[in-house]
């Protein structure tokens, strides 16, 4: 089940309703949490709750058996290994098996050897990579003492499953969730009033937003060598603004749903588009995936700790993962070594690219340097992003060299500029509300006035539900 389709609309209200009026206990609440998931997962293919399940079954014993051999540290170390290579495993075979046999058969076929180990076909399981991230964390965690092993099986099986963020994040630690699901819980009007304001800016984000820049990115990718080198830097500027509202619309939606069941999610992502470093910009996107890199796989590594020359070497660890986890192609992996190499750059740097308040703090417009440091890191990021949506390497290249052709000052025949327009009004919104958890969090003398905000809500309502037009699948389902 997807956000976006009328099931989803049909299917929030009737449990949100039985949530909070029928099933009044927390065990029952959590019951009707567990039993709403499975169902909205399971919308895709039933046969995916087989590995959810195993999934959360797994993590979950994992938990009380490091709790049982305490002072059994070796033991305890092999339950929480065994937990981790099981699901590992799991993400392995269904994620990246077709990617390992075909660069090992063009491995040997490049060193004049044949090995010709045959493919299969899998159906890539919804979200597979987030939730098994997220019961991994569990895992670690119980194993480093962060957190004691869960004894209530409901609760854990909805913290692992929970729907709004089950399928695209933010991937829950579980010192922060899973604590939500065992304590009682009570209907907090202004809390649910807020997750509906995030639910309604999420809904205008991706639908209004990423998807009217999703049919002009579709439409030049899939016959780049027919337009012009300025068509196809819009094209990629409008990418850019695609995959960020479309990605940072389904935390919003995600957020703003859990706070309606009286559960608090992690921030996904704070204004990234104006981080005036790449270190700026990777503390902004994405935060709970790459705080997970950091505290999971940087730290242990070492993380700045050990000289410049491992630190660089972790920093590229963590990119070749982070864009390996993000789909089974080289594409991927460039991308994230791309990333790395410029970060590793910032560490020549005296700020290394850290700042200590947002983008003009306490100003109502940026300085010249901070403008300047935001489009240059908006550009660097968005070459990035040409890697990330090209199906291959060599498109990928290809499409740069069409890039650099002598028509990027030719400004004819241009495409989307409307989409185009909206991507630059976001970051305006986005710039006076850059203090704010959301853009929908209105205050001032404006809109001081409830009839205002109420004129705002309805006409953004309205105009989402009347003017978009065709319905895209939000891209990180395919991760």
């Amino acid at each position: 089940m997807s956000f976006n389709s009328i099931e989803f609309i049909i299917f929030l209200p009737i449990v949100f309703l039985l949530y909070w009026f029928v099933f009044k206990r927390t065990r029952k609440q959590n019951m009707l949490i567990v039993a709403a998931s499975y169902m909205f997962y399971g919308w895709w293919d039933w046969r995916f709750l087989i590995l959810i399940a195993v999934t959360s079954l797994c993590s979950y014993a994992s938990g009380l058996l490091i709790e049982r051999w305490e002072g059994r540290r070796r033991w305890q170390k092999a339950t929480s290994a065994a937990n981790i290579v099981l699901n590992i495993s799991i993400l392995a075979v269904f994620k990246y098996y077709n990617f390992f046999i075909n660069s090992l058969n063009g491995v040997f076929s490049a060193l004049g050897m044949t090995l010709d180990w045959p493919t299969a076909s899998i159906i890539l399981p919804v979200g597979i990579s987030f939730y098994t991230f997220q019961a991994l964390s569990y895992s670690i965690d119980v194993y480093r003492k962060k957190i004691d092993p869960e004894r209530d099986i409901v609760a854990f099986f909805a913290f692992i499953s929970f729907f709004p963020q089950l399928v695209a994040g933010p991937i829950e630690r579980a010192t922060n969730l899973l604590p939500q699901f065992v304590k009682p819980r009570t209907f907090d009007y202004n809390k649910a009033v807020d997750g509906c304001r995030q639910i309604l800016w999420g809904f205008f984000k991706k639908l209004i937003i990423a998807d009217s820049c999703a049919e002009i990115v579709n439409e030049v990718w899939g016959n780049y060598a027919q337009y012009s080198a300025l068509s196809l830097l819009i094209c990629s500027i409008l990418f850019s603004f695609q995959i960020y509202c479309d990605f940072s619309g389904y935390s919003d939606i995600a957020i703003g749903c859990a706070r309606l069941f009286g559960i608090n999610l992690t921030r996904n992502f704070n204004i990234p588009y104006l981080s005036r470093s790449l270190p700026e910009f990777w503390r902004r996107w994405h935060i709970t995936l790459m705080s997970w890199f950091r505290d999971y796989v940087y730290f242990p590594m070492g993380g700045s700790r050990r000289g410049l020359l491992r630190t660089v070497f972790n920093t590229f660890v963590v990119f070749f993962i982070s864009g390996l986890w993000h789909g089974a192609d080289w594409s991927f992996v460039l991308w994230g070594l791309f990333h790395a190499a410029f970060i590793s750059l910032y560490r020549f740097l005296p700020s290394r690219g850290k700042f200590e308040h947002n983008v003009g703090h306490n100003r109502l417009l940026p300085s010249v340097r901070e403008f300047a440091m935001i489009v240059f890191t908006f550009f660097v990021v968005t070459v990035g992003w040409i890697l990330f949506r090209a199906p291959n390497i060599t498109m990928a290249i290809d499409f740069m060299r069409h890039l650099c052709d002598k028509s990027l000052l030719c400004f004819d025949n241009t495409i989307g500029t409307w989409p185009l327009i909206m991507g630059l009004g976001l970051m305006v919104v986005e710039w006076i509300q850059r203090d704010k958890q959301h853009a929908m969090q209105l205050s001032g003398k404006v809109f001081a006035r409830r009839w205002v905000r109420w004129v705002l809500y309805v006409l953004i309502a309205m105009y989402t539900l009347l003017w978009h037009e065709s319905s895209q699948v939000f891209i990180y389902f395919q991760f």
